[in-house]
């Protein structure tokens, strides 16, 4: 997959463009998951960015949900049943468990990449090595 999505955005310059791209491709590759998008940081909130799946939440304050706290953590947050998470946000009903990888540029949290599923614990710490590497493939570019 690191091979592919290294191709995929090389010679892309537009930051949405990539991230158009890169959901589109993780929605390709990754089975049982049903929304997988970005949400780019802008004034301290995550504003909705480019993905694919069903509607979902346009702005998200700090601290608040599965994103708003990787977002104020800056880290990587695996969630095995998100109904379980103090807070989380349900855009969409059937969603059982998330990841949420923060995205940095010069050192500063720009954006994120959250994943949905419509399993618990779909996501394992294979999922999250992996996850992480395809970011930073997308970080090298920007």
């Amino acid at each position: 997959m690191e091979k592919e999505l290294t191709a995929l955005l090389e010679g892309e310059d537009y930051f949405i463009s990539k991230l158009s791209n890169f959901s589109a491709f993780l929605n390709d590759h990754l089975q049982n998951i049903n929304w997988v998008g970005f949400y780019i940081v802008k004034d301290d909130v995550l504003k909705l960015g480019p993905f694919q799946g069903h509607v979902a939440c346009s702005n998200i304050k700090r601290g608040r949900g599965v994103c708003g706290t990787c977002l104020q953590e800056e880290k990587t947050i695996v969630v095995p049943n998100v109904h379980e998470f103090k807070g989380h946000i349900a855009c969409d009903a059937n969603s059982k468990s998330e990841i949420v990888i923060p995205i940095f540029k010069d050192n500063k949290m720009i954006a994120l990449l959250d994943i949905d599923s419509p399993i618990y614990n779909r996501f394992t710490n294979e999922d999250k090595i992996l996850l992480e590497n395809l970011v930073k493939i997308l970080e090298k570019g920007l």
